[in-house]
């Protein structure tokens, strides 16, 4: 089954996904920076298995592991954003929008 444009009929219709797009943005930056502020356990686990290989190892496990935990925190903020931005999507946003006279409808 085919959208078809309450404006003009036409099927030459697209999904916009404006809400996941943003909610996945939001999510990001917002998991980043909590993952961010996480990072210091990260960064103390790092250094503790780090240490074993001595200062070299224990500067570079806690890189790491402060890396790692802002990048977790990033990527599941931006899964969970897209999901709240995806339910939006589907019911507060206009959802299509037809490519051939720019109606924009839900």
């Amino acid at each position: 089954m085919s959208i078809q444009c309450p404006n003009c009929n036409s099927h030459n219709v697209i999904e916009r996904q404006i809400g996941k797009t943003v909610g996945a943005r939001i999510g990001a930056v917002s998991g980043g920076v909590l993952g961010a502020s996480g990072a210091w356990t990260g960064a103390e686990t790092g250094a503790v298995v780090g240490a074993a290989f001595g200062p070299v190892g224990l500067i570079t496990g806690s890189i790491a592991g402060a890396l790692f935990g802002g990048l977790v925190g990033s990527v599941s903020g931006s899964i969970a954003g897209s999901k709240v931005g995806k339910q939006l999507d589907g019911s507060v946003l206009d959802l299509y929008r037809c490519l051939d006279c720019d109606t924009e409808f839900n």
